[in-house]
């Protein structure tokens, strides 16, 4: 049976990126009959300027309809300025929320040729391999209420809301620990139970779930201890589950730790592994239309869409290994370069990867 998959450009290095990915499915499409179909739509700022709103219905009907969904990224500082409720940004959350996309996997896995691309010592980096697990469409990002509001003396003052329910909880704590038992059977849940009573509800029900995986050790970590932790010794963690804000915010530090955020894929997954896959990096706005991002973010998401929602593992193989060998080759966009490699724009490593995939 045929299946769907949506391509969403969006803004910024958006389009350049997810041209290279999609040259990438093509191929295999082809060579292994994979019998996909695929079509775009619009979001995000590109959305905005052409119909007024950042995620239009023909957009949102269509993610339902599809197999999968690979997104390049939205928002730019030409649209910082218009009202909120119709920020780019609220496309992609607008995403997350319709069509109930909860768990974010993000990988944070450090290529062995990349390992002088850290800002850390190789002998802290080498043979990372993180998965974080990040609560997605819950938290002080979808709280409420939430607003500004004007107080009685005339000053302004900003408000949101940090709620999570059981029900969210548990959702994301199964995929987590499912995670870690196909894993390395470790499990790090990260809160601020000090401070936050909605992350002692968080941690108390975390503790109660670890009964369910006698095979997976849990522990528990503050998030600013987490942030130290990640750059002090990353390598102690296996699997991290937490929010969504410090799931945020932690996976793009664990990106820095491989070299390059323009080397992370990730996924967001519903209950039944329909998922919207893209890079974990932004819009990049400043190199957008020079032809120097960095494709392989948006390619690796591919390979996660195939291995997690079309269930075709042998295809992300290939790519992961098409990777590899490009990287062995000595490819490099300049957000990886070093000296004597091989420096390359956007559609030269897509090229790169294209061609690895007949020496696979």
């Amino acid at each position: 049976m045929s299946k769907n998959i949506l391509m969403l450009p969006g803004d910024g290095i958006g389009p350049e990126i997810v041209t290279q990915a999609q040259r990438v499915l093509e191929k295999l499409n082809k060579d292994l009959s994979l019998d996909l179909t695929l079509s775009s739509a619009l979001v995000g700022g590109a959305a905005i300027d052409a119909t007024g709103v950042p995620l239009p219905d023909v957009t949102l009907a269509a993610a339902k309809k599809a197999d999968a969904i690979l997104l390049g990224a939205v928002g730019g500082p030409k649209w910082d300025k218009i009202d909120m409720a119709i920020r780019p940004e609220k496309g992609l959350l607008g995403l997350r929320s319709e069509m109930q996309l909860f768990g974010n996997l993000r990988p944070a896995i450090l290529y062995p040729q990349l390992a002088s691309a850290s800002t850390l010592k190789p002998e802290v980096v080498s043979g990372l391999d993180i998965l974080i697990v990040r609560e997605l469409t819950g938290g002080i990002y979808f709280g409420k209420p939430r607003g500004i509001r004007v107080l009685e003396n005339g000053e302004r003052e900003g408000y949101n809301t940090y709620v999570y329910n059981e029900t969210e909880i548990r959702r994301i704590g199964k995929v987590a620990f499912e995670a870690a038992q196909k894993r390395g059977k470790k499990l790090c849940s990260v809160d601020k139970a000090n401070v936050l009573e909605v992350t002692v509800l968080w941690r108390e029900i975390m503790d109660d779930m670890a009964k369910d995986y006698p095979d997976v050790e849990l522990s528990h970590m503050y998030v600013d201890n987490a942030a130290m932790q990640l750059v002090r010794a990353p390598k102690q963690f296996d699997v991290i589950v937490t929010g969504n804000m410090f799931g945020d915010i932690l996976s793009d530090a664990a990106a820095m730790l491989t070299g390059s955020i323009g080397m992370l894929p990730s996924a967001s997954l519903d209950i039944n592994g329909k998922g919207m896959y893209e890079p974990c990096h932004g819009s990049a706005p400043d190199i957008a239309g020079k032809g120097v991002a960095n494709p392989l973010a948006t390619i690796l998401s591919v390979a996660m869409m195939l291995r997690y929602s079309l269930e075709k593992p042998e295809a992300a193989d290939r790519i992961e290994k098409a990777v590899s060998l490009v990287l062995d080759q000595g490819f490099r966009t300049p957000d990886i370069y070093s000296d004597g490699l091989n420096k390359v724009g956007t559609v030269e490593m897509g090229d790169a990867v294209i061609k690895a995939l007949d020496n696979i």
